[in-house]
């Protein structure tokens, strides 16, 4: 099977239109077309619908383009490892971890890293959705939880828990809950349960709703909620590890918190030997070993 042909398969099938492909290979429409007709010529099969709004990929167009999106996948891996036989950290990294933890503890300590190897490019990707490090949707992974995916190398970082935190401006003018029973007369800001989050925080976030509370604010990330609680507006839920890089923050209700929440770092088996892989890594655990330090003072 010809392999440039492929290529303008992928790219037609990737893009669902011709010119689409043509500007990404900088070729004409035409040429295109004609790759793709032969293509279907040499397999004997349709491998598009043709309409007005575009292309749609028929039965054994799906079989291709899963076959060729594995295969592009595995080229930029390959690629990627080439890269990395060099002696430099550069180039590419992708990092994916939840919007919490990547804008409250990764983002304020990545100057470090860059000033450590300054040619890193880091596309930091933030969401609760788990992305498929075997598939490369990412190459390196810190998540709440452990890693369920084969063919992953993984290491436990550290534990959090949630907790409740208010800042001294708020508590001077409302005082301080004593007991739980007290903080119906306070504001409770935490995020909504129904938006995506660890189980163990909504867990804790359904507790402290159990009984009527005279005013509430939900927002659907923690940085919201950290954002909400330094600007005074009530007694917030927020991981513990905040209370590092905000020492303002006053720690209410001790007693109360969330069960342990893991954290994990996983990427692929066959980066194993990444210098940019190994790099992030070292930076991340030598960042967990000076909070673990900083807490026990």
């Amino acid at each position: 099977m010809d392999w440039d042909k492929l290529r303008i398969f992928h790219a037609v099938a990737d893009a669902g239109s011709l010119t689409h492909a043509g500007e990404t290979l900088q070729l004409s429409q035409s040429a295109v077309s004609r790759q793709i007709r032969a293509l279907e010529e040499s397999l004997g099969a349709t491998l598009f619908h043709r309409h007005a709004r575009g292309l749609i990929l028929t039965e054994q167009g799906d079989l291709l383009f899963e076959a060729t999106r594995t295969m592009s996948k595995t080229l930029e891996s390959t690629s990627a490892r080439i890269r990395d036989t060099e002696d430099e950290v550069h180039g590419e990294l992708r990092v994916t971890t939840t919007t919490g933890f990547g804008t409250l503890f990764l983002a304020p300590r990545l100057p470090s890293l860059y000033a450590q190897y300054p040619d890193l490019k880091i596309d930091l990707m933030l969401e609760e959705r788990v992305l498929d490090l075997p598939m490369r949707e990412a190459d390196i992974a810190i998540r709440m939880k452990e890693p369920s995916q084969a063919d992953l190398i993984r290491k436990r970082l550290m534990t959090v828990n949630m907790r409740l935190y208010a800042s001294a401006e708020y508590l001077r003018a409302n005082g301080t809950p004593q007991t739980l029973d007290d903080l119906a007369e306070f504001r409770l800001v935490s995020q909504n349960i129904t938006s995506a989050q660890v189980s163990v925080g909504t867990e804790l976030i359904r507790r402290l709703t159990a009984r009527q509370l005279r005013s509430s604010f939900t927002v659907n990330n923690y940085f919201g909620v950290l954002q909400a609680v330094i600007n005074h507006l009530g007694v917030g839920v927020l991981p513990d590890y905040v209370s590092e890089d905000f020492p303002e923050l006053v720690h209410v209700l001790p007693e109360i918190a969330s069960g342990d929440i893991p954290v994990f770092l996983a990427f692929p088996e066959e980066l194993r030997h990444s210098r940019r892989i190994a790099a992030f890594r070292d930076f991340v655990v030598e960042e967990i070993v000076a909070y673990r330090r900083a807490r026990q003072l």
